[in-house]
């Protein structure tokens, strides 16, 4: 009798130790996922990335920040990925000057994005703002952000190009489509201002 008493009292005793240790388990999983909640809550803050001129890649142009209907463009954008408003929206024959040296380049071995093309013009006075702000007068700031009534990406007729091994390469090899590197502040900025082969006209330099 005593044996049979203590097989049973193990049989019951078993479903409760399970069910201590389901709680166990439970709460350290809880406390994981807080954690982990809070991890990624903290990842989105801290300094601005080298994209800090950029706005929203969502949005309109209504309200809010410049979002992708002003021509924000994602990281890594290609000059074919015409579904951008930044891409498609700059002029054609640009556009497909871009294009084509893109792909000499990924022949060479270069990666190259469009960083900034057309923009709208809230989005060229936001950039102009934040120059004023870091420069302290619009006259400084003006040295590196063009108004938007002056500024050729509005107009559709500039690109940024990146990163820096594909503006070397444009500056050595863009003009056989016709581009050139138009501000000599800015080696990154073209524009189509010859005919392919021909040469480059003198830089401007907005300093003066």
């Amino acid at each position: 009798m005593l044996t049979h008493h203590l097989r049973r009292d193990r049989r019951t005793a078993v479903p409760g130790r399970l069910a201590i240790v389901a709680a166990v388990i439970s709460l350290a999983l809880t406390s994981c996922t807080a954690v982990s909640a809070q991890d990624s809550s903290s990842s989105g803050t801290g300094s601005e990335t080298s994209g800090s001129t950029k706005g929203s890649t969502k949005g309109s142009s209504k309200g809010g920040p410049p979002g992708a209907a002003d021509g924000v463009l994602p990281d890594h954008t290609s000059a074919y990925n015409t579904s951008l408003p930044g891409v498609t929206k700059l002029d054609p024959a640009l556009r497909e000057a871009v294009q084509k040296a893109e792909t000499a380049m990924k022949e060479d071995g270069i990666r190259m994005q469009v960083t900034t093309g057309w923009r709208s013009k809230k989005y060229q006075e936001e950039l102009m703002e934040k120059a004023i702000r870091k420069y302290g007068s619009k006259k400084k700031a003006k040295e590196y952000v063009a108004d938007p009534d002056e500024s050729h990406h509005v107009t559709g007729h500039a690109v940024d190009i990146g990163p820096t091994d594909a503006d070397y390469w444009l500056i050595r090899h863009g003009n056989r489509y016709g581009l050139c590197q138009t501000l000599s502040n800015e080696i990154w900025h073209f524009e189509l201002v010859t005919t392919p082969g021909g040469t480059c006209p003198p830089m401007t330099d907005p300093k003066g």
